[in-house]
C-alpha cells in the first residue's frame, strides 16, 4: 500500500498534534512530508525529529511559510488546523493545484467557504471535514442523492454553562469557561464552545460544505457528544453518525479517507457508544437532546444573522469573535461581553460583496472595530 503524503498546518495546536497520534499509529498508511507552527519552535523540534518531514517551518519564518509546506512539500493531503485567516492562501493554492484538504479551520469555511468550494471544484479537489459534526454528516451522505436530503441536524455538547442561568454565564470566569466536560479543545475552540458560538459557526460550515441554506441546518444539545450528526431525507428516514467524543476519530477517517482506519484510537473510550447496543450493562443507556437556547447564548442568533445576510457578514461575525475570546482570555472584558462586542463589530462593518480580498477587508475592518470597543469595554474589575 503506498503510503499518504500529509502536510499539516497547524502542527503543534489540538489538532495538528492529535493528528500526529494518527499517523504515528499507522506509519504504514502515512508520511508526514510537511510541517507548519506558529511559534512553539520548541515542540515542532521535537515533531521534526521524530517524523523527519520534508519541509518545517514557524511564523518567525514569514507569511511564505505556509505556502511553502502546502505546495512544496507535494502532499497528497493537507491538513488546514490553524486559526484564523493565516492559511487562506496556502489552501486555496492547494485546491487550486488538486490537493486534497482536510479542513479543520473553522474561520476559513466560514468566511470563505464558498469561494473554498468553488475553487475546490474547479480544481478536482476534495474537502475533507475534520469537526466531529461535519464529519458525521459527511458519512451519512455518503452514497445518498442531494435532492433527497431534507435538512441536516448537527449536535452540540452545551459546553460547561448547559445548566447555567443567564447571570451566572454572563459572570463566569476563564477557568470555568475553559471546563469542558467532554471534549479536549484548544483554548479559543474551548470558549467557543462555552458561549456556543463554536455552534453557530459549524451551522455556517455545514450551510457551505453542504450546500443547504441555514433555515435547513439546525443543531440540538447533545450533552453526551457521542451521537455527532444527523441527515434527515425527504421520506422521513434519519441517519446518524455516532463515536466517542474522541477527535482522533474524525481526524483518521478525513485522512484516510474513503478509506477507514484498521481499528480505534489507542486508549479509545468506547463505552458510552456501545451502550447504543446494550454491549456493556455498566455503561452509561441515557442519550438526551434538547433545544438549542438562542436566549442564554445570545452567539447562536447572530451567527444566523451573519449567515442570512451573506457576503461578508460571516467573515466579519468570525474576526470580531476571535477578537472577543482572546480579550476574555486575556480578562479584558466579562464572559456575558464577548456577544455584544460580536454584534457591535458586525454593525460598524460593512457588508461587502464576496471575492477574497473583500473577505479580507471585512476582517481586518471587524477585527479593528472589535478592538476598540473592547478598549472602550475595558475595566478593572475585568482583570
Amino acid at each position: 500500500m503506498k503510503r499518504r503524503r500529509v502536510a499539516i498546518l497547524g502542527s503543534t495546536g489540538s489538532i495538528g498534534t492529535q493528528a500526529l497520534d494518527v499517523i504515528s499509529a499507522h506509519p504504514d498508511r502515512f508520511t508526514v512530508v510537511g510541517l507548519a507552527a506558529g511559534r512553539n519552535v520548541s515542540l515542532l523540534h521535537e515533531q521534526a525529529r521524530q517524523f523527519r518531514p520534508e519541509i518545517a517551518t514557524t511564523a518567525e519564518d514569514g507569511p511564505q511559510a505556509l505556502l511553502r509546506v502546502a505546495l512544496e512539500s507535494k502532499p497528497d493531503v493537507l491538513l488546514a488546523a490553524t486559526d484564523g485567516a493565516v492559511a487562506f492562501d496556502a489552501v486555496f493554492a492547494a485546491v487550486e493545484r488538486g490537493i486534497d484538504v482536510a479542513v479543520a479551520n473553522k474561520e476559513l469555511i466560514v468566511a470563505a467557504g464558498e469561494l473554498l468550494v468553488a475553487a475546490a471544484l474547479a480544481g478536482g479537489s476534495s474537502l475533507l471535514p475534520v469537526d466531529s459534526e461535519h464529519s458525521a454528516i459527511f458519512q451519512c451522505l455518503e452514497g445518498e442523492r442531494p435532492e433527497s436530503v431534507r435538512e441536516i441536524v448537527l449536535t452540540a455538547s452545551g459546553g460547561p454553562f448547559w445548566r447555567w442561568s443567564a447571570e451566572e454565564i454572563a459572570s463566569a470566569g476563564v477557568d470555568a469557561a475553559l471546563a469542558h466536560p467532554t471534549w479536549n479543545m484548544g483554548t479559543k475552540n474551548t470558549i467557543d464552545s462555552a458561549s456556543m458560538m463554536n455552534k453557530g459557526l459549524e451551522v455556517i460550515e455545514a450551510s457551505r460544505l453542504f450546500g443547504l441554506p441555514g433555515e435547513r441546518v439546525r443543531f440540538v444539545v447533545h450533552p453526551q457528544s457521542i451521537a455527532h450528526g444527523f441527515v434527515i431525507f425527504t421520506d422521513g428516514s434519519v441517519k446518524a453518525q455516532l463515536a466517542a467524543p474522541d477527535m482522533r476519530i474524525p481526524i483518521g477517517y478525513a485522512l484516510a479517507y474513503p478509506d477507514r482506519l484498521p481499528g480505534p484510537p489507542s486508549g479509545w473510550r468506547d463505552e458510552s457508544v456501545l451502550a447504543a447496543i446494550g454491549g456493556r450493562e455498566e455503561a452509561p443507556l441515557r442519550y438526551d437532546f434538547e433545544a438549542a437556547d438562542p436566549v442564554r447564548f445570545p452567539c447562536v442568533r447572530l451567527a444566523y444573522e451573519a449567515l442570512a445576510a451573506g457576503g461578508t457578514a460571516p467573515a466579519a461575525l468570525s474576526a470580531a469573535n476571535e477578537v472577543a475570546v482572546a480579550a476574555f482570555v486575556e480578562r479584558k472584558i466579562a464572559f456575558g461581553e464577548i456577544p455584544t462586542v460580536i454584534e457591535t463589530a458586525m454593525s460598524e462593518t460593512g457588508r461587502a460583496g464576496l471575492t477574497l480580498e473583500e473577505i479580507r477587508v471585512a476582517d481586518r475592518t471587524a477585527r479593528s472595530a472589535a478592538e476598540r470597543i473592547v478598549q472602550r469595554m475595558e475595566r478593572p474589575a475585568c482583570r
